[in-house]
This record gives structure tokens, sequence and C-alpha cells, in this order.
């Protein structure tokens, strides 16, 4: 197995999404009156922290992280609150943040660091709903298998803060919006469903996407959905006409920058998208034929290679197993190589947790399936379970890097020699 060169070339990756480096190139124009700074997401406190280090100016500010991935800054306060489910904290982050930027004038500037999993991190129930629900839809989309546009565009129709909101609270203050995307293609609008940013598509959308993935949401909710309460701002609201939004950091551009480092190291590199969609399952299903054909044919890419791919992909939930989408997609991926030589895969969470267990992804290669079955794990009955991490642990196979500091979603890496 190819494990330290993909190791490498995931850490790459990594490293080229890096807000301590992403962030000062960003910098907005300085105002004449305050500046305030606001953010959500896994990436949100290392954002936060390259800011504040980077500012000539006086800023004060609140940013809300994942349990576990705080940084210290001095005059940016950084509070932490649960994913992927909300928590109390991330509701008291979230009033105090629309607190925080009430009564600014138009001479005061907003910097919003954005990055993938503010969505959790920033329950503010609309009216008539409460904490409850808002984990209750959460858990719904979580296991509908919807892809984030669905379920971001569906989370806005519940919240007080989320699809530019947060922004119009701020107004009339300039709001700039740096973004560390974590979403296929790249839509701001999509990141942490987009507290700044209003995203388009209406109540009337929300509701049919939510009746097309059959989605269980708690009474209260499907009564807002039926309504036309707590509608989200339109894109062509004139208060959001001076803000601005910069994405510094992306899928793409850590693909690129993991391409570079394989053909350093001697071996051609394909990046196949940075916007992959789909069941994990799937998903890999499509990269292993990609593979086996590769292997067998020499086409459509000469050996050696290696296929790059980034994205999001979804896991719709059907048993009890612990894993995330990239566990999923690595499972599925062993099974449809098996027996297969001279094919090695990673694939990783690039925030370094793949859904809420504590490794980044796992190694993958022709032996994977045979191996867990001599450790007594049936690989297909784990994927069928969804119990990926547990086989995957059984043989050794789980990558583990702590949490990176960046989130621009997935990356999957497989070398054909």
């Amino acid at each position: 197995m190819d494990r330290p060169l993909l190791e490498r070339l995931f850490r790459q990756a990594v490293a080229q999404a890096q807000p301590a480096l992403a962030v000062a190139r960003h910098l907005p124009e300085p105002a004449n009156g305050r500046t305030v700074v606001v953010g959500a997401g896994k990436a949100s406190a290392q954002m936060a922290k390259a800011f504040e280090e980077a500012w000539p100016g006086n800023i004060s500010g609140l940013v809300v992280t994942r349990y576990g991935y705080a940084e210290v800054c001095e005059r940016i306060e950084i509070v932490e609150a649960a994913h992927p489910v909300p928590d109390n904290a991330g509701q008291v982050a979230a009033q105090r943040l629309l607190e925080l930027v009430s009564g600014l004038t138009e001479d005061d500037l907003v910097v919003a660091l954005i990055s993938g999993g503010g969505s959790s991190l920033l329950p503010a129930p609309a009216p008539g709903l409460d904490l409850e629900d808002e984990q209750a839809i959460n858990r719904a989309l979580l296991a509908s298998g919807a892809p984030i546009g669905v379920m971001n565009l569906i989370r806005n129709q519940f919240s007080l803060i989320k699809g530019g909101r947060l922004a119009a609270a701020a107004a009339p203050a300039r709001v700039v919006t740096l973004v560390v995307s974590d979403v296929p293609g790249d839509d701001p609008a999509l990141v942490a469903s987009g507290p700044t940013l209003p995203l388009r598509g209406g109540r009337a959308e929300a509701r049919r996407l939510a009746a097309l993935h059959r989605l269980e949401l708690p009474e209260a909710a499907q009564r807002l959905l039926e309504g036309e309460d707590n509608l989200p701002p339109e894109p062509s609201d004139p208060g959001f006409a001076r803000n601005s939004v910069v994405t510094i950091a992306s899928a793409a551009l850590s693909l690129e920058a993991a391409a570079d480092m394989a053909r350093e190291a001697g071996i051609e590199a394909a990046i196949l998208s940075d916007s992959i969609e789909g069941e994990a399952r799937d998903v890999a299903q499509v990269h292993a034929a990609l593979a086996r054909e590769i292997t067998e044919r020499n086409r459509p890419f000469s050996k050696p290679v290696v296929l790059l791919s980034g994205g999001e992909t979804t896991v719709t939930l059907r048993g009890k197993g612990r894993g995330g989408r990239n566990g999923e997609f690595l499972l599925a991926l062993a099974i449809a190589l098996d027996g297969v030589d001279g094919v090695s895969a990673l694939a990783g969470d690039t925030d370094g947790i793949d859904g809420s267990e504590d490794n980044a992804g796992a190694f993958v290669d022709g032996t994977t399936a045979r191996r867990m079955r001599e450790a007594g794990i049936d690989p297909q009955a784990a994927l069928a379970n969804n119990d990926a991490y547990t086989a995957f642990e059984a043989i050794g196979d789980l990558f583990v890097t702590g949490p990176t500091g960046t989130n621009v979603n997935d990356f999957r890496a497989i070398i054909i020699r």
C-alpha cells in the first residue's frame, strides 16, 4: 500500500487550506467606524486567530466553533458548541452574534469568518420552534441522504440567523464575508447555511424538497414550512448591496496542491472533480470501476496515476453502526476492489473528523476486504449496518489526524501502480 504518499497528499491538501495563510491574503478595506468580527464553523477559530494577527486596527468580536477546535485569541472571543447536532451553547452563541451586530452604523464594518459546520453551531429557532425542534430537524436532514444545498435551503426556513439574516441584522454596516468552502461547487451561500449570504430558493421550493426526501419534521416545523412566516431575505434585498464575499480556501485549490505534490513524487495526477455528490457507496462504485479500467486496460489514464477528487457525499442511514461518509465510501470501495492488485486509496474529511468519530478517514487496498474477513468482520454486513468505523478499526487501517484547523470537505486519492 502507498500509505506514506497517500498521507502526504492529504496533508498537502490540508496545508493549502490553512486559514493562517488564506486570511492574510484577503483582508478587507478598513472602516471609518468600528470593526466587528463574527464567525462560525470548524475553521472559524483558526480564521479568527489569523485575522487578529493580520489586522492592523482595533477589533472586537465573537466566533463559535466545534468542541475541541478552539484557538487562543486576545481580542476575539472564541466559544465552542456541538456538531453535528446543535446544543444550547450554540443557541446562546447565535443570540449573542445577533446582539453583537445590532445597532451598527454605515461607517462600521462586520467581518464574517465562515466555514463548514456552522449550520449546527448556530441554532436559532424561528418563532414557534425550540432547540429540540431544531435538533430533530438536523437529525432528519443528516439521515435523509439529501445533498448539502437541499439541506441548507430547508434549514434556512427554520432559523433566525441563517440565510443572510445575520447580515440583515447588521445593516446598515458593511459586511465582508471570508469563506473556507466545504461545499461542492463552492457556492459561498451554502457554507454554514449562509448566515451573511441569502440563498436562492423560496419557501415553496423548500416544501417540495422536504417532501421529495420524505423528511419527518417536528409538527411545529411542518406547520411553519406550510406557511409564509419567517421568510428568508431575498438576494435582491437592497440591504446587501454594499456587502461582499470572498472564498479564501476550497477543495479545488487543495486538490491542485495535492496534484502538484504527486507529480513531484514522480506519479501523474488526474483531478476527477472537486464537487462530487451522491451516496457515498455509489460514488465508491464509480471510483472503483475507473480504477479497474486503468488497472486492466490502461485507460482513460495511463499507469502509474493518482486519481484525486473532492466534494461531499452523503449517507442514507440504514443501520446503527459507527462511521462517517468517508468510511462508508472506503468500505464500499474495498468491497469493489477486493483482490485487485496495485491499487491503494485514502479518503478523509479535511477537518480531521469523519462524521462523529475520532478518525479523518481510512486506508484501502486490494487486501482490505480479505483482512476484514480474517478479523471476523463481514464487509458487506458492515456496509449494510453503516459500520465502517468498526470494520477499519478491526484491521488497524483508520486514519487519525485530530482536528486540522480547516475544512474544505472530503479528500479522496486512489493510486494505481
